[in-house]
């Protein structure tokens, strides 16, 4: 319980940083262009007959904003997330666990690091998101060519 926390505790807690690591993602290779792996996802996700609702354009965001936040580091040449939610898988793990929506909508990132197209998505919890987990593999190795 939170009054229960004493106040540096808390703190520490709020503030420690959280890192993805190559554990916490799963990444197939691109035998191609970044532009290639991006349609090749977008095909991906629509042949399974989902909509994407938006296109992250993370890497250009890093890349402009860069010498703003004091960085002259090239994190990824190009990096798009796409995201998008099933009907019936999220209201499936929903009705397991309401907190499931902290999940939606899921997400296929394509990143292009010097010259190294990968396609991937984040690691989903043990349990009810396993199905929306088997279902960004199938998309993510689909579009790898796999």
């Amino acid at each position: 319980m939170w009054t229960t926390l004493r106040p540096l505790t808390l703190f520490l807690a709020l503030t420690a940083p959280v890192a993805a690591s190559e554990e916490e993602a799963t990444t197939y290779p691109f035998d191609g262009s970044f532009e290639d792996a991006t349609f090749a996802v977008e095909n991906a996700i629509i042949g399974q007959g989902l909509v994407i609702d938006y296109v992250s354009h993370v890497g250009e965001m890093l890349n402009r904003t860069g010498a703003d936040v004091g960085s002259d580091v090239t994190i990824f040449d190009a990096a798009d997330v796409f995201l998008f939610c099933s009907a019936v898988l999220s209201r499936k793990v929903m009705e397991v666990d309401p907190m499931n929506i902290a999940h939606c909508p899921y997400g296929i990132f394509v990143i292009d690091r010097e010259g190294t197209v990968q396609i991937g998505y984040r690691h989903l919890p043990d349990g009810p998101m396993d199905e929306v987990e088997a279902l960004l593999d199938t998309i993510a190795r689909e579009a790898a060519g796999g």
